[in-house]
């Protein structure tokens, strides 16, 4: 069974950054493509960033050249570096695999992190 452990979310204030961290247990990285996804408040969860297993990577209209996805294969996790945050990146923020169709496990998702951008 995966697990999907999401860390490294805090409040932090408009133009700040974090580092978002996703550790993987139940599979091997990779095998898999991955993505980060983000629920803001009274939203549905919506796709932020993707990795395939080869590197490429593919990213969201609004966050386009403020993040970044990686991933580390031998640590079996995946990461969401974030620059110049915007109110509008509040969100809790998840990992899942990545498929084009949508998340590779809908029914195993993580407990999230909050990432709160405000003043």
């Amino acid at each position: 069974q995966v697990q999907l452990a999401e860390s490294g979310g805090a409040l932090v204030q408009p133009g700040g950054s974090l580092r978002l961290s996703c550790v993987v247990s139940g599979t091997s990285l990779s095998r898999h493509a991955m993505g980060w996804y983000r629920q803001p408040p009274g939203a549905q969860r919506e796709l932020v960033a993707a990795i395939t297993r080869p590197g490429s990577t593919k990213y969201g209209d609004s966050v386009k050249g403020r993040f970044t996805i990686s991933r580390d294969n031998v640590q079996n996790t995946v990461y969401l570096q974030m620059n110049s945050l915007k109110p509008e990146d509040t969100a809790v923020y998840y990992c899942n695999g990545y498929s084009d169709y949508g998340p590779l496990w809908d029914d195993y998702w993580g407990q999230g992190t909050q990432v709160t951008v405000s003043s």
